[in-house]
């Protein structure tokens, strides 16, 4: 069922971006004259058709349906009628071709900022930045972070919750700046730090950079309570119920969740004997944590989550909600900021200071699909706005067979003068076809390692 799901999540994500792609290449090119004959979402035998006007543009459904094309009357890719002649796409002057191929790529920042607008509307829930426990001897520590400190505003930007303090960090830490972040404690003292990040390695961002960096978000003390467990899991089995009270693992008291998680956590496999009460009784349980991959390190776990004292909870969440015109200005924002971000960690890929292990293949972005889809909508939306950004980044992108290779060799006619020669076509698509090829094969090998590795 899951795997179902997972893969609907994905296949209304690619269809909806795949669709907004090519209706902009379409809306365009109605727009300049230009006669479309086809618009298709897929690859190869139609499944499905219809043309819904005599002589229109024919709708298709094909079978592989990994992207999309929009046939327009052309010259260069077969006879065209003569009453159809003035509406060939290479009968038009370069800037309306260039207008129709940039088209696509523009859909997709726009389908971006309407989604981030949706959501600013309503209310994006996040955690508040109240940092946690900050480890001794790292970056945090080294600029005086204290414990249960609000994060106000990194480099004079405003930090409504942990995920904007992890989105601007990343940015700075990409760059290996330093930065200086204003805090308030809890008696609303205000101190400032200056967070070095010029020592973080590509390897530090593959993984958890937080961790690194020394911060973490602040979690009020959980007692060791059980309040759910998973069906079928190993706690489940054993004998834990819900509202079970742990005492003590392997004779060893506990006073809180973080102490239960970390001898399970450090002891896969290995039979543990829990000490509980349940109600007025005390009970001795033994049960075999499970063994999970977690960022390549073996974890033990027993599929069990705590009892959450509501009302404690809720002091620690917020929620970013605009009206409809301040919305609009943090949508346009947020797409800019990550397309550029996009670019920027693209180009340290290519300079091999940023690790290849962050490109992402179908399989890693439908399993994204599926986990935002059943976090709720308002995190498959933000993955939908995220998806689109990077579609539109990687087809601007000046590769022969993608549209910013078409828009490269457009600029080059308007520079020259005259459209770039054949031959030259020619080495730019087989030149594309490698370097896709390149690319697909990094991002597969990603997925698979990922899913080996967990």
């Amino acid at each position: 069922m899951k795997l179902l799901f997972t893969l609907a999540a994905f296949a209304l994500a690619l269809g909806l971006l795949i669709v907004f792609h090519e209706l902009g290449h379409y809306w365009m090119a109605r727009l300049c004259g230009v006669k479309v004959l086809r618009f298709s979402i897929g690859f190869g035998k139609p499944l499905w058709k219809r043309r819904f006007v005599k002589g229109g543009t024919e709708w298709v459904l094909a079978a592989f349906p990994f992207g999309g094309y929009v046939k327009m009357v052309d010259e260069n890719e077969g006879d065209v009628a003569p009453q159809d002649i003035t509406r060939a796409f290479n009968r038009q002057p370069v800037h309306r071709r260039f207008a129709i191929v940039l088209a696509g790529p523009v859909a997709n920042f726009l389908l971006a900022i309407l989604l981030y607008w949706v959501l600013f509307v309503h209310g994006v829930p996040g955690i508040k930045p109240i940092i946690g426990p900050v480890p001794a001897a790292t970056p945090a520590a080294l600029a005086g972070f204290k414990a249960e400190e609000t994060i106000v505003n990194i480099n004079g930007e405003a930090t409504a919750s942990w995920q904007d303090v992890r989105w601007i960090l990343l940015q700075h830490a990409v760059q290996k700046s330093v930065v200086n972040i204003e805090a308030s404690n809890p008696r609303g003292e205000i101190a400032w730090h200056k967070l070095d990040l010029s020592g973080l390695t590509a390897s530090d961002l593959d993984g958890d950079f937080m961790k690194v960096i020394g911060l973490s978000r602040y979690q009020p003390q959980v007692e060791p309570v059980i309040g759910q467990l998973v069906a079928g899991g190993p706690g489940e089995r054993g004998g834990l119920k819900p509202d079970d009270e742990i005492l003590a693992i392997n004779g060893e008291r506990v006073t809180h969740w973080d102490d239960v998680v970390q001898k399970v956590r450090s002891r896969p496999s290995q039979i543990l004997e829990f000490e509980i009460k349940r109600g007025k009784q005390h009970l001795s349980i033994t049960l075999t944590p499970e063994t999970v991959q977690d960022n390549g390190e073996k974890i033990g776990r027993i599929g069990a989550a705590p009892k959450i004292d509501r009302a404690a909870l809720q002091r620690l969440l917020t929620e970013e909600r605009y009206s409809f015109g301040p919305a609009l200005s943090k949508s346009l924002k947020k797409t800019w900021e990550i397309s550029v971000f996009s670019l920027k960690m693209l180009g340290k890929m290519l300079l091999g200071e940023i690790s290849w292990k962050n490109v992402s293949g179908p399989i890693t972005i439908a399993d994204y699909a599926g986990q935002s889809a059943q976090i709720g909508w308002v995190a498959y939306l933000s993955f939908l706005a995220l998806i689109s950004i990077s579609l539109g980044v990687l087809n601007l992108l000046p590769v022969p067979l993608l549209d910013g290779g078409h828009l490269m060799y457009y600029l080059v006619e308007i520079i020259k003068g005259k459209p770039v020669s054949e031959k030259a076509l020619q080495i730019g698509q087989h030149v594309g076809i490698a370097l896709l090829f390149i690319l697909m094969a990094f991002a597969i090998y990603n997925d698979i390692n990922r899913l080996i590795t967990g």
